[in-house]
């Protein structure tokens, strides 16, 4: 029926279809939910199932994915209670706030975390509902085609539609040898459920999450050990932020982070975990209480009977697909972490958009140069574009300007004066390449980058735009300034 498939029966006619659809969203998601509300918004009869019930008290299929479930909203939410606590403990003094004997009660933190998810799980139900998408509990495969239309399965059911987005996202990458039990050995989720604080805290992998999950916990009071193979620390990160990065969080912060390491072997015991391992200065042996293993995610291709209906996937398991999402397959298409490109949230979230405006027979866009990095860690790291690095080795001509948050009134004001903004500008025609923030709010900061590179701004654009006084924001406009060595503050 198709080229390369490896079948060509039709379903059989007296298969349950009692459903027909325009279009079939397969994963709950951030990319997922959004191209099915996006999609019924714009006319479109649209359903979306989901399989994976997470933590749900009843066992009910959950919407959400991940990012908020067992990612995003919930690992946020920790980095924020941590926070909190380690100004309680260390910074209020020098506002005059006297706060005596500071605790923490984990398994309140613990469940403040919870009901937010709780919380967002059911206002998606409720958008479901606001713009009419059908919700399907259950997993989602292919089934075939017939007559110009799709067959899925989902659960023990199979609907017709004309357009499947598939939107199936990604899981927690497990290394080898070691088995994840969510007590002693965590991925992601089980590392957002310790319900105490780890005397000795390990963590594999130096990436986002690694490095989120490590600052919760040494700001709690855990002794946290991070081991990560790669010889660079935050390689994908500008040089310059990097280098920042490593020095608050290894000399100010105390996370002990090892580069280069060749794990040997992780033995767990009753009450703690054994990991040897080498680096250059021979072999090691590190004890600890809890190990979460953070070392990447893999896409979830594999339910989604891909190779019956000649589905083309790449060597990593991610499915191909062209600038617009589109699949091999007529009427078949793919967003979010399940297709090539960084696993983020409001990536995936741009896809489904741009997909669902794409089948209603509008343009759709997306700008995969102008979709920013955060690492939620504090000080806060966030990007957008190119780095220095990236531009010198493609022999792009750029100027540069940096200024750092010492220099920003409101940041003093704040108590916080970590990091800098650097701006990145063609050197011929002052095009913003790039922005790098390593500073408290870079999250935030970093959107009027983002802004500024979609409409193909200039470093004299955001020069000439004023800005409010005293805001953090007037970094990112000192920065362009010094684009051309004209700041006015530094």
């Amino acid at each position: 029926m198709f080229e390369g498939a490896r079948w060509s029966r039709p379903v059989a006619k007296d298969k349950k279809m009692s459903k027909e659809f325009d279009v079939v969203v397969i994963g709950g998601g951030p990319a997922g939910y959004v191209a099915a509300i996006r999609a019924s918004q714009l006319g479109l009869n649209t359903a979306c199932c989901e399989s994976e019930a997470y933590a749900d008290p009843k066992g009910e299929p959950r919407l959400g994915g991940t990012c908020l479930n067992v990612g995003c909203i919930p690992s946020k939410a920790l980095l924020h209670s941590s926070e909190l606590y380690d100004q309680a403990a260390h910074s209020f003094v020098m506002h005059g706030i006297k706060a005596d004997k500071v605790s923490i009660d984990v398994p309140t933190m613990i469940q403040r975390k919870t009901n937010i998810v709780t919380q967002l799980v059911t206002g998606i139900k409720s958008l479901f509902k606001k713009y009419k998408v059908t919700f399907l509990p259950g997993h989602g495969s292919f089934v075939g085609q017939v007559d110009g239309k799709w067959q899925v399965k989902i659960a023990d059911e199979v609907v017709t539609t004309k357009h499947v987005i598939v939107a199936t996202g990604s899981s927690a990458r497990h290394l080898p040898g070691i088995a994840v039990d969510q007590k002693l050995i965590l991925d992601n989720a089980g590392a957002l459920d310790i319900n105490a604080v780890p005397k000795r805290l390990g963590v594999i992998g130096a990436g986002v999450i690694g490095l989120e999950m490590g600052s919760v916990w040494k700001r709690l009071g855990s002794d946290v050990t991070i081991l990560e193979a790669a010889p660079d620390f935050l390689a994908a990160a500008d040089s310059a932020v990097a280098k920042e990065a490593w020095k608050i969080f290894t000399t100010k912060q105390g996370l002990k982070i090892n580069l280069g390491i060749q794990l040997k072997e992780v033995t767990p015991g009753k009450d703690s975990v054994t990991i040897k391992y080498e680096n250059d200065e021979g072999e090691q042996t590190l004890e600890v209480d809890k190990l979460i293993v953070a070392v990447g995610r893999v896409p979830n291709t594999n339910g989604l009977n891909a190779n019956a209906v000649g589905l083309a996937l790449d060597e990593r398991g991610r499915i191909k697909v062209d600038e617009h999402c589109a699949t091999n397959l007529p009427n078949v298409w793919a967003v979010g972490d399940v297709v090539p490109g960084p696993m983020l949230a409001h990536k995936g979230m741009e896809e489904g958009v741009m997909v669902a405006e794409v089948i209603s027979g509008q343009a759709g866009h997306i700008n995969h140069n102008t979709i920013p990095w955060v690492i939620y860690t504090h000080p806060e790291i966030a990007w957008v574009g190119k780095t220095e690095q990236e531009l010198k080795a493609a022999n792009v001509p750029f100027k540069e300007g940096k200024i750092p948050f010492l220099a920003n009134g409101r940041a003093l004001g704040q108590g916080d004066t970590t990091g800098f903004v650097k701006v990145i500008a063609h050197a011929e025609t002052d095009e913003i390449l790039g922005a790098h923030i390593i500073g408290t709010n870079a999250s935030e900061l970093i959107a009027e980058a983002v802004v500024a590179m979609e409409f193909g701004a200039s470093s004299e654009d955001i020069a000439r735009t004023c800005h409010a006084h005293p805001t953090l924001s007037e970094a990112f406009h000192e920065a362009a300034l010094a684009v051309d060595k004209r700041s006015l503050h530094f």
